[in-house]
C-alpha cells in the first residue's frame, strides 16, 4: 500500500538523519514530511520498539552502541579505551576511595593505574577487581551478589546493600550512553539503578567515553549529565555543550 511505502521512506530517512546528525526533533519531521507530529511520534515509538533509536523528550537519539557482554566490549576499541585511560588516572589521588564501575573502559582504568599508588578501590565487577589485585598499594573491595552475565557485575539487592555503606571520594561511572539532555543513561534497568545508588553515595562523578557515545542514548536513566563532575573524552569530540554545563573536561591525547 502506499502508505506503508510511505512510512518506510519516512523511516528510512530518519534513520539516515540520525546516523548523520544524531538528535532528531519531531517538529522538524513533521514539517519536513508535511505530516502531524503526532504520526511522527508514532513513526519514532515503532522505530525505538524495533531497537532502531531512542525516544526523548521531543524527537530521538541514535541508540548508544555496545549492549554486548563485558567481556566482549574489553577488546573493542582497546587502544582508545587506553588513551581515556591515563587521562582519567591524572586525576585519582593517593588515599582516595574510588569506586569503579562495571565497564571496558573503566577495566582500562584499572590497569592503566600505576603500581605503586596507595588508595582503597571498591567494585562490583571481577575482571575490574583482578586488575586492581595487581597492584600492590590498593586496597581492593569486591562487591558481592549474583554476577550478571551481560553487565559482568553484581548489580542486584544484594550488592546494593553492599554499595549503600560505602562512602566513595569518587565514583568512576560506566555510561553506556551520554547526551545533555537525555543524560547518562544504561542498557540494563537494574545496572541503572545501581549505578544512580554509586553516584549517590560518592563526593564526585567522573565518566570516560568514547566518541561514539556521546549524543546517544539507552533506555534507562542513570544521572542528569551535570551531576558529572568531570567528562574524560576523546580528541575532536564536541563539547561545547558539556562546557556550559560546568562540568570540567578533560581531552584525552595519545601519547607520543
Amino acid at each position: 500500500m502506499l502508505t506503508d511505502l510511505l512510512l518506510r521512506q519516512r523511516q528510512t530517512i530518519i534513520k539516515d538523519r540520525l546516523k548523520s546528525s544524531g538528535r532528531v526533533l519531531a517538529v522538524d519531521l513533521a514539517k519536513e514530511f508535511g505530516v502531524s507530529e503526532d504520526t511522527i511520534r508514532r513513526d519514532l515509538r515503532d522505530m525505538a520498539a524495533a531497537g532502531l533509536c531512542e525516544r526523548v523528550y521531543g524527537g530521538a537519539l541514535p541508540l548508544a552502541p555496545g549492549g554486548t557482554s563485558l567481556t566482549t566490549r574489553v577488546s573493542e576499541s582497546a587502544g582508545r579505551k587506553l588513551t581515556l585511560a591515563h587521562a582519567a588516572v591524572s586525576t585519582i589521588r593517593e588515599g582516595m576511595t574510588v569506586f569503579f564501575d562495571a565497564s571496558s573502559t573503566n577495566v582500562a582504568i584499572a590497569q592503566a593505574l600505576p603500581d605503586a599508588i596507595r588508595l582503597t578501590a571498591v567494585t562490583n565487577t571481577p575482571v575490574i577487581a583482578a586488575a586492581l589485585m595487581e597492584k600492590t598499594g590498593i586496597e581492593v573491595i569486591l562487591i558481592g551478589g549474583k554476577i550478571d552475565r551481560q553487565v559482568g557485575a553484581a548489580i542486584g539487592s544484594a550488592a546494593q546493600r553492599e554499595m549503600a555503606t560505602l562512602r566513595p571520594d569518587l565514583c568512576i561511572l560506566g555510561a553506556c550512553g551520554i547526551d545533555v539532555d537525555a543524560g547518562i543513561t544504561a542498557f540494563e534497568y537494574e545496572d541503572a539503578a545501581f549505578k544512580r545508588l554509586a553516584v549517590h553515595q560518592s563526593a564526585d562523578v567522573l565518566v570516560a567515553v568514547t566518541a561514539d557515545k556521546i549524543g546517544t542514548s539507552a533506555p534507562h536513566a542513570v544521572i542528569p549529565t551535570e551531576r558529572c563532575t568531570t567528562l574524560v573524552v576523546e580528541a575532536g569530540t564536541s563539547i561545547a555543550a558539556f562546557k556550559n554545563m560546568g562540568i570540567r573536561i578533560i581531552i584525552a591525547k595519545e601519547k607520543t
